[in-house]
């Protein structure tokens, strides 16, 4: 049993306590065992959707569909970085060697599996409740080449593994996040009313363009609105998450960048030019193309996405004010995004500045737990942050957390 001196010894703690509440921690994750698109998996799909191999060189390798995954090294996780091992390098700006970090390896800890054994956990780190994200599940779509069948046979058996392993509200602690795509808006209404009837409040989509056609359509597109208008009614939070939006195969190999790149293989200039522009994009589409009047009562999240973008894009969006009429909207899209976009800050970003541009209420804050880039622990994150005023702290670190999850007024 932990004694409080052993509690105040993990990062935070001891400034957690001095603040007096507990956490909501909007970003963990855990790592999927191998079964976790499988277990599930409808039968037409079972030889051809999620396959493991062993290649040449004696490793386990997974293909999605005909593509192998090639961003995450080891998708079997039986070994995994260290909690926080890359902050270090992000603090410092690079000045440290990011590939000797990343390569601090353990054997995968139970609490990244295991229910019961990530509440014990939760209790050791001060944390009341989780927004619980995939590793593998956020890079797989761009792998199923836009086929919608395939797309919604994945996700359906994906989130029936996630609702039996974790569940999608377990106690009022663990809030697993289902994923969604729009491209079959018949299927991604059908599983929201599956989700809701157990207990999901928070939802997920790729921060990319919807695919299925041609050159793909903006997720608000008037063709998806009976999956928005449900939404809406249900008042749960939609989140962005980082993942693959498919910008490294889109748009970076004309500039002879590599198209799928390992994780420790992206380039600086990926990471200049593919790293924002997936969320800057698809909150510009939400905005201008009219979501936020049609549906006023849709919240949504960035997620792991960082916030440098956030004064560029508001910057961006004070052209288009003037020109409203034009771009077909009643109000101001600056306005929309301050009333139904949050945004969570990395650990090493100038959190004070975020606060000050788009108002301490919508602010959440995300720890990236258990994975490398985050912090060691959830309450690390105040050793970042904990210049910021109690009450601010408070506001971002659980509060606006806690009422994305309650159904709005």
């Amino acid at each position: 049993m932990n004694t409080s001196a052993e509690q105040n010894g993990r990062p935070g703690r001891a400034r957690l306590n001095e603040l007096g509440f507990t956490l909501i921690d909007a970003d963990n994750h855990y790592y999927e065992p191998h079964d976790a698109f499988t277990r599930h998996m409808e039968p037409a799909w079972r030889d051809r959707g999620f396959r493991w191999f062993t290649n040449e060189a004696g490793n386990r390798r997974l293909l999605i569909g005909d593509r192998l995954l090639r961003m995450i090294i080891d998708p079997t996780f039986e070994r995994v970085a260290k909690p926080g091992a890359l902050l270090e390098v992000f603090r410092n700006h690079g000045s440290a060697d990011f590939g000797i970090a990343g390569q601090e390896v353990e054997p995968i800890r139970p609490e990244y599996r295991d229910r019961a054994a990530r509440l014990a956990a939760m209790d050791r780190q001060g944390v009341e409740r989780v927004w619980l994200f995939p590793t593998l599940g956020v890079v797989a779509e761009k792998l199923m080449n836009g086929d919608p069948a395939f797309i919604w046979a994945s996700y359906r058996a994906f989130n029936r593994w996630l609702d039996e392993d974790w569940g999608f509200n377990h106690v009022d602690r663990i809030y697993a996040v289902p994923l969604f795509s729009l491209a079959s808006v018949d299927a991604a209404v059908h599983e929201l009313e599956w989700a809701l009837s157990r207990g999901a409040r928070i939802i997920h989509l790729r921060p990319a363009p919807v695919p299925g056609l041609a050159h793909g359509r903006s997720l608000a597109d008037r063709a998806f609105d009976p999956f928005w208008a449900r939404v809406n009614e249900a008042g749960i939070a939609v989140t962005f998450h980082a993942g693959d939006s498919g910008y490294f195969e889109s748009q970076s190999v004309d500039w002879g960048e590599m198209p799928n790149p390992p994780t420790h293989l992206i380039s600086n200039f990926q990471v200049v030019t593919c790293s924002y522009r997936p969320i800057f994009d698809t909150l510009a589409a939400l905005l201008l193309h009219g979501l936020f009047e049609r549906f006023p009562r849709i919240r949504v999240v960035s997620v792991e996405l960082g916030c440098h973008w956030v004064p560029f894009l508001l910057k961006s969006l004070g052209h288009v004010k003037r020109r409203r009429d034009w771009v077909g909207l009643k109000g101001d899209p600056i306005e929309y995004f301050r009333r139904h976009v949050w945004v969570e800050p990395f650990a090493e970003e100038n959190v004070a500045a975020l606060v000050d541009c788009i108002g301490a209420d919508r602010v959440v804050i995300g720890s990236d737990f258990p994975h490398v880039e985050g912090t060691a622990e959830p309450a690390a994150f105040l050793e970042e942050i904990g210049t910021l005023s109690p009450g601010v702290l408070q506001r971002i670190m659980r509060e606006n957390a806690l009422e994305l999850m309650a159904d709005p007024a």
